[in-house]
């Protein structure tokens, strides 16, 4: 079972704010949620009558898109994540450095999520500081353009 989820117009995202997807092909087994025009999702775990051995669901995220500073920016290393339950998986974060405004580049990230038995877990796609260095002030808002974001249910 496989779900994508897109957004092809060009998007201001603040720090620490989700890229929104508008256009779905939805998944048809209910495993996975989403709100039109949000960059909200839910995952679901297996249902609590399983007899799977694991008892978790496991999902397979995957994110790619191309991500830019807007005009009159300063020039700094900008990145998005995948966030699971409100935090990002830094092992998740996809970097890119433009060499000037409105330069776009493209990013890809992905990741596997578990959840539990009985469970939800929310996710989304952030754009996050793309360094810990307390001396680089992380970007307020970056572009994003081609959004595509697919959820797989591996197990």
């Amino acid at each position: 079972m496989a779900c994508e989820f897109l957004y092809n117009p060009i998007q201001e995202v603040a720090l620490n704010a989700p890229i929104l997807f508008d256009t779905s092909i939805p998944c048809s087994r209910g495993y996975v949620y989403h709100e039109g025009n949000t960059g909200n999702f839910i995952l679901k775990g297996a249902s609590g009558n399983s007899s799977c051995c694991n008892r978790f669901a496991q999902y397979q995220v995957t994110f790619n898109g191309n991500i830019a500073l807007p005009e009159g920016a300063d020039i700094v290393p900008i990145a998005v994540a995948i966030s699971v339950n409100g935090e990002p998986r830094l092992t998740s974060r996809a970097i890119f450095t433009p060499a000037a405004v409105e330069e776009f580049g493209n990013v890809t990230s992905t990741a596997i999520i578990k959840v539990p038995r009985c469970c939800c877990f929310s996710l989304s796609v952030d754009a996050v500081p793309a360094t810990t260095d307390p001396t680089v002030v992380p970007a307020p808002v970056i572009e994003v353009q081609n959004a595509n974001l697919t959820i797989t249910r591996i197990a």
